[in-house]
């Protein structure tokens, strides 16, 4: 029975036992990095990448099972199937990509989607091993990765920090010199003058980590010169 039910799941023929266990394995590998990106709070978490899974597998089960069963089929191509499956899940990428004067959110979470079909694809022709060790290497990458970079402070995150002072700044050094003491890269500068108020209005471009002391960082910057206020956002207005 044992020996009936492995060779079953391994066949390269589609029967109702070997469909019925990819589509529970898509179910839990979809899973698993769904999980992942629910606890980073991102809209797509474990149903959207178990649909997604699941989807990809049965569509390769279907691309199988047509030219098995009706052989007398001039269009019975195996792959036509996934091909679309590829394109389509390039739709469902794009809805998970935010964009908003300049600054994209959702990437990762867009090639994520991309490469679970993908996987639910390589289950859906009995790649059961291959499957399973991309799955536990895309949970690597998206979680592993992530606290090297904040380890060693690779990148960060683009915001813009908004400074009205009550003079006209004409040397941008100083800013330059505190953002870089807190570990802070500057990556532009927009500037609006107001002469009649005497009134200098900065937007700072800036790549911050997520750790990054803003509240410490706001009082030195108050510092430098009369400052009336100063902000932070993720959108540039001048």
């Amino acid at each position: 029975m044992f020996e009936y039910f492995i060779d079953s799941i391994n066949s390269v023929e589609v029967n109702g036992l070997n469909s019925v266990v990819k589509l529970l394995i898509s179910l839990l590998l979809g899973c698993s990095v769904g999980l992942e990106r629910k606890r980073k709070g991102q809209i797509a978490g474990l149903r959207t990448f178990a649909l997604i899974s699941m989807g990809a597998t049965l569509a390769m089960i279907l691309s199988i099972y047509v030219p098995q069963e009706y052989l007398g089929l001039k269009n019975g191509d195996p792959g036509r199937i996934a091909a679309q499956v590829i394109t389509g899940i390039g739709f469902l990428g794009a809805g998970a990509i935010i964009q908003s004067k300049g600054s994209v959110r959702g990437l990762t979470t867009a090639a994520s989607i991309w490469i679970v079909a993908t996987i639910g694809m390589a289950v859906g022709v009995g790649m059961y091993t291959v499957s399973i060790i991309a799955t536990l290497l895309i949970i690597l990458v998206l979680a592993g990765l992530e606290g090297l970079e904040r380890h060693i402070h690779l990148g960060g995150e683009s915001r813009i920090i908004r400074i009205r002072v009550d003079s006209i700044v004409t040397d941008i050094k100083p800013y330059r010199r505190l953002l870089k003491s807190h570990r802070i890269s500057l990556v532009n500068t927009y500037v609006d003058y107001n002469f009649a108020q005497n009134t200098t209005s900065l937007n700072l471009v800036i790549l911050a980590r997520e750790t990054t002391d803003f509240i410490a960082l706001f009082s030195d910057l108050r510092h430098l010169h009369p400052t009336s206020s100063i902000s932070i956002a993720k959108e540039l207005t001048i």
